[in-house]
């Protein structure tokens, strides 16, 4: 029998509305009127409130908060899949989380994905490439640079106000005061090196 489970996949670089849309596709849900189960990464738990999903622009949304992929599922099966939309922000985070909406999916279930398709070197986040692979929709958002005002695809690290190195920690949870969002021409990450092999006054121009 034919499953109408989905995957979708909402991403970008950091201020670019992703959870802002997660939380729109959330609300339309149960205009809807269906069962929905919203989680997001204990992790993040430093940057906002735990148990809640919360965008840059104060739009706010309570949550299951899971360490990894597999207690998503735990808490599904303890519904005893009796949902139809699984809603997941802060996606790269999860490790293996492809396999567990694989998963939901095949229970008929709607996952929606949100997270960054990108570290701040400019780098895909695994997890991310390979739900963006295996999707059935695609949402890639933008923010405005803070350097330009260009569309910006890239999220900067910056620490001191200056340009986060490459081998700075590739995690680390931060709102403005540690990122912004560049275009691809504005965004620096010293040390990185070159694809081309052009680097201009010792940096890399990602």
């Amino acid at each position: 029998m034919k499953t109408r489970g989905t995957i979708e996949v909402i991403t970008g670089c950091m201020f670019s509305g992703k959870t802002e849309e997660l939380i729109r596709e959330v609300r339309r849900a149960e205009f809807a009127k269906k069962r929905i189960m919203v989680f997001d990464h204990s992790l993040d738990d430093q940057r906002y409130a735990r148990g809640r999903v919360n965008s840059h622009s104060g739009l706010q949304m309570e949550t299951f908060s899971a360490a990894n992929a597999e207690e998503i599922w735990r808490h599904v099966e303890e519904a005893n899949y009796k949902l139809d939309v699984i809603a997941i922000d802060e996606a790269q985070f999860f490790e293996s989380l492809a396999e567990v909406c694989e998963r939901l999916v095949n229970k008929d279930m709607r996952v929606i994905a949100v997270g960054l398709n990108q570290d701040f070197r400019g780098e895909p986040f695994e997890v991310m490439a390979e739900l963006m692979a295996r999707a059935d929709r695609v949402r890639l958002l933008t923010a405005i640079c803070m350097t330009c005002g260009a569309d910006a695809t890239r999220t900067q690290r910056l620490i001191n106000g200056k340009p986060a190195p490459y081998e700075s920690p590739r995690i680390e949870i931060g709102g403005q005061e540690k990122y912004q969002a560049r275009c691809r021409h504005c965004h620096e990450v010293p040390g990185k090196l070159a694809f081309n092999g052009k680097v201009r006054n010792g940096r890399v121009k990602a």
